[in-house]
C-alpha cells in the first residue's frame, strides 16, 4: 500500500477514535465511529485475499447494523425525551438498543460471531489494530450510557462472553482465532464491572491491550498462524518463545503476571457488591479461557517438532521488525502486579 494513502488513514483512524472520545452528542459520537469503520476497511482489504475480501465484508456489515442501531436509539431517544445528548439518554427501549449496538460493535456474547471470522481473514497488524485501537470508541460510548442501562443485562452480557470466549476457544487450531476468543472473554470480564466500578474496566482494558499487543507481536515476529507452526518457534526464536508462554499465561490471569491484577481486583469487587454467584461464574469461566492459554503454551515449549517437514520451515527469522514495541508491550505484560497497592490506592481517590 501506497504509505501516503496508509498516512491518511491511520490519521482518519485517529481522528474518529478522538471525536467520539470528544463527542458529547450521538450525532457527533456516530460520525467518529463512521470514520473509524471506514478508514480501517481499506487497511483490511491491502491483502487482495478473498478471505481478507471476505473479512471485509463481513465488517462492514456488522460495523453498519450496529451504527444504524445507534443512530436509531439516538433518534428514539430525542424524539420520546427530546435530548441529543449522551449522558441524557434515559428512554429503556433506546438504552437497551444502544447497549446492544455497543456490543455488536465491539463483538461481545452473543453478538459475537462476527470477530474470530473477521479476525481468521485478515493479516496479524492489522488484527491487532482491530483488537486493541477498533475497541476504544465504542467503549468510551458504553461507559458514558453505563449508570442509565439495565445491570442485570450488563451482567448477563458479561457472564455469557466470559462463558463464550471460553468454550469457543477449547477447540481451535488457529490462533487468530483463539486470540478472538480470548478477545471476547476478557470484554465480558470489563462488562462485568463496568456499572460497579468504571476505573476497574478501565485498568482492565488498558491491561487487555498491552497483553494482546505484545501476543499479536510475538506471533507476527515468529511468523506463526497455527499450533502447529508455533511449535517449531522454539528451534527459531528460545528466548522470544519463552517470553511468548509467559504472555500467554498473563493474559490467561496466572500470578504473579500482569494479567492477574485486573482479575482479581474485579473478583474482589463483584464480592463487596454482594455478586459471588457472578464472580464464581466468571472465575471458572476464566479457567476454561487459561485451558487453551495452557495448550498452546504445552505446543510452544514442552513439545519437540519433527525434522521431517512437509514445507519449508522459516528456521531463521529474519530480523527486520522492529522489535522495540515488542519488548516494551511484554515487560508490561509480565512484570505490573507488583504495582497493585499503588493502582488500588489511585483507584479509591
Amino acid at each position: 500500500m501506497n504509505p501516503y494513502v496508509l498516512t491518511i488513514l491511520l490519521s482518519s483512524l485517529g481522528l474518529g477514535t478522538v471525536l467520539t472520545f470528544a463527542s458529547s452528542h450521538w450525532l457527533l459520537a456516530w460520525m467518529g465511529l463512521e470514520i473509524n469503520t471506514l478508514a480501517i476497511i481499506p487497511i483490511m482489504a491491502r491483502q487482495h485475499h478473498p478471505r481478507a475480501i471476505e473479512a471485509t465484508t463481513k465488517y462492514f456489515l456488522t460495523q453498519a447494523t450496529a451504527a444504524a442501531m445507534i443512530l436509531f436509539a439516538s433518534t428514539t431517544n430525542a424524539w420520546l425525551v427530546g435530548e441529543w445528548e449522551i449522558h441524557q439518554l434515559s428512554h429503556p427501549l433506546a438504552t437497551t438498543t444502544v447497549m446492544l449496538a455497543l456490543a455488536l460493535k465491539l463483538g461481545l456474547a452473543p453478538v459475537h460471531f462476527w470477530l474470530p471470522e473477521v479476525l481468521q481473514g485478515i493479516e496479524l497488524t492489522t488484527g491487532l489494530i482491530l483488537s486493541t485501537w477498533q475497541k476504544l470508541a465504542p467503549f468510551a460510548l458504553m461507559i458514558q450510557v453505563a449508570p442509565t442501562i439495565n445491570s442485570s443485562l450488563l451482567i448477563t452480557l458479561g457472564l455469557l462472553s466470559t462463558l463464550v470466549g471460553g468454550w469457543g476457544g477449547l477447540n481451535q487450531t488457529q490462533l487468530r482465532k483463539i486470540l478472538a476468543y480470548s478477545s471476547i472473554a476478557h470484554l465480558g470480564w470489563m462488562v462485568l464491572i463496568l456499572q460497579f466500578a468504571p476505573s476497574l474496566t478501565l485498568l482492565s482494558l488498558l491491561l487487555y491491550i498491552i497483553m494482546t499487543s505484545s501476543a499479536f507481536l510475538a506471533l507476527k515476529t515468529n511468523n506463526s498462524l497455527t499450533i502447529n507452526t508455533l511449535a517449531t518457534s522454539w528451534t527459531k526464536a528460545p528466548t522470544l518463545a519463552a517470553l511468548t508462554t509467559l504472555v500467554l499465561l498473563s493474559l490467561g490471569g496466572l500470578p504473579p503476571l500482569s494479567g492477574f491484577m485486573p482479575k482479581w481486583l474485579i473478583l474482589q469487587e463483584l464480592t463487596k457488591q454482594g455478586l459471588p454467584l457472578s464472580a464464581t461464574l466468571a472465575a471458572m469461566a476464566a479457567l476454561l479461557s487459561l485451558y487453551f492459554y495452557l495448550r498452546l503454551c504445552y505446543a510452544m515449549a514442552l513439545t519437540i517438532y519433527p525434522n521431517t517437514l512437509t514445507a519449508t520451515a522459516p528456521w531463521r527469522l529474519n530480523f527486520t521488525h522492529l522489535t522495540l514495541p515488542l519488548s516494551i508491550v511484554t515487560i508490561l505484560a509480565l512484570a505490573l502486579l507488583p504495582l497493585t497497592p499503588a493502582v488500588t490506592a489511585v483507584l479509591t481517590l
